[in-house]
């Protein structure tokens, strides 16, 4: 994520569809539907950080969704279409959304009754939903782009484009907010045809009728809802080829294309790189999105990083670090978009990778240590853990600010993490360990707790008490290897 200056995760087991005892009342309500309405209240799975986000009873599996947009301060049109699997008897479920106008909802075709509640959706089918069987939901909504400034739509010069992170998706549109709950997507967006649209994934075509142009993309891949993202502006699309042919198409302000070249071209070898020390690209495209908006941050949107523009055309910062920067985002697409966290507690193994592939690039590019920027940043580790948690127990967002959570402690003081672990365990066997972890959880969602057992395993060492310490501890254990090292200093 910010960094400053649906198909279900392969290894959660489908359901077996197989038939359902019913008690007569159950099966009284699926012939006529429920007799009382539920009371409404907001739902989520649990997580400790956001205990609303996410939604029990049912998998998405797959969302298409349909924009109509008139300029970017007024709502855009919405009709948001969910494919999900209940993993149990529903008589009513909840969505997570907020922000827009919801006119009407269908599922499986038969209008329902719902009640928007804080930032929840409360449905109400016609009829029950059965367990293990599928279902359709159908709402037409708006999308609002004006709003506080906590994420969702961002206003660009020219149009919009999405930062979803952490806790915003469901500004947009209504589903399962949560990073566990991944779905594939299918975008349709109705622009006048004089813009340019990108998303996720690939373009399947686009219809020009009259004044406007409909643009649809759908995504290989499963994705969290935080990561997805669209651009609509006056934009151009530079394409170019990455390793093994990868397709690499970037999205930058079109009057700027020239100017901003220099940097879309190096994505190429910025993919050679990365695949080099953790493996093959995990998804079907990559490139960068230069938005001309102020967010403070950068953001890994899943094949297609979203940067502010202006980051590209300052003087006053070195070239090799603002590739670091870039290595950062990239990083992100194997660590933490295609192995996403199961909770967000297990933010760290996303930010905490990503530091540590933008350290080892600016030391190649730009002559920095990384060892130095290792034992910086362990310096400063029991004041990062006092201001934010330790790494896997990361204090709460302020009141107000969702993105709080994206505290130091989970860039550089996670870093120093994974520095600890190499440091015990050697460079070959944490090699070793980096590539396994992203192949073995691709197009999945994995904690905490399955990355220490992964590191035993492939180590030959008992790890569990060792990062239980490093991850867990309110102060910082002693560096392996650097017994000078202190962990005494106060941030500056």
């Amino acid at each position: 994520m910010p960094h400053s200056p649906g198909t279900r995760s392969p290894n959660r087991r489908r359901p077996v569809r197989r038939r359902v005892a019913l008690s007569t009342a159950a099966a009284t309500a699926l012939l006529v539907g429920a007799s009382a309405p539920p009371v409404a209240t907001p739902e989520g799975i649990g997580d400790r950080l956001f205990p609303y986000l996410g939604n029990p009873g049912f998998d998405v599996v797959a969302y298409d969704i349909a924009l109509g947009y008139h300029g970017n301060n007024r709502p855009l049109d919405a009709v948001t279409t969910i494919r999900a699997e209940a993993t149990s008897w529903l008589d009513h479920f909840n969505l997570d959304f907020t922000q827009g106008t919801v006119r009407s909802i269908e599922v499986n075709g038969m209008p329902a009754e719902f009640t928007p509640v804080k930032e929840d959706l409360v449905v109400t089918p016609a009829r029950a939903l059965p367990a293990h069987h599928g279902f359709t939901v159908k709402v037409h909504h708006t999308s609002d782009p004006r709003g506080t400034g906590d994420g969702g739509w961002v206003r660009t010069s020219d149009g919009l484009v999405m930062a979803n992170q952490a806790d915003a998706a469901h500004r947009i549109f209504p589903g399962s907010d949560h990073p566990s709950a991944k779905a594939r997507f299918t975008f349709h967006v109705t622009v006048p045809k004089d813009l340019t649209v990108v998303a996720n994934g690939l373009p399947l075509g686009r219809v020009t009728q009259g004044e406007n142009t409909t643009w649809t993309y759908r995504t290989l891949h499963p994705m969290a809802t935080e990561l997805a993202q669209i651009s609509i502006g006056r934009s151009v699309v530079p394409r170019r080829s990455g390793p093994r042919g990868l397709p690499v198409r970037d999205v930058v302000p079109a009057a700027e294309q020239q100017r901003l070249e220099k940097w879309t071209a190096r994505t190429p070898d910025q993919l050679a790189w990365m695949e080099k020390r953790v493996g093959p690209f995990p998804f079907e495209t990559y490139g960068v999105l230069m938005a001309d908006a102020s967010t403070g941050f950068e953001l890994e949107t899943q094949t297609l990083s979203l940067f502010e523009r202006a980051l590209f055309t300052r003087t006053d910062i070195p070239d090799w670090y603002l590739e670091s920067i870039m290595v950062h985002e990239l990083a992100h697409q194997w660590f933490g978009d295609s192995v996403t966290p199961r909770m967000w507690s297990d933010l760290w193994l996303n930010e905490g990778h990503a530091t540590w592939y933008e350290a080892l690039y600016a030391e190649e590019k730009g002559g920095t240590k990384f060892a130095d920027r290792m034992r910086v940043a362990y310096e400063f580790s029991d004041a990062m853990r006092v201001d934010g948690g330790p790494p896997a127990a990361p204090k709460g967002p302020a009141p107000g600010k969702k993105i709080s959570i994206f505290r130091p402690v989970v860039y550089d003081g996670s870093a120093v993490v994974l520095y600890a672990l190499h440091e015990k365990i050697g460079a070959p066997a944490f090699e070793r360990l980096e590539r396994e972890w992203v192949a073995r959880h691709r197009d999945s969602t994995a904690g905490t707790d399955d990355f220490v057992a992964l590191a035993s395993r492939v180590s030959g060492q008992d790890l569990k008490q060792f990062l239980h310490a490093w991850l867990y501890g309110p102060t910082t254990p002693p560096m392996p290897g650097h017994p000078d090292w202190k962990p005494t200093r106060k941030p500056a």
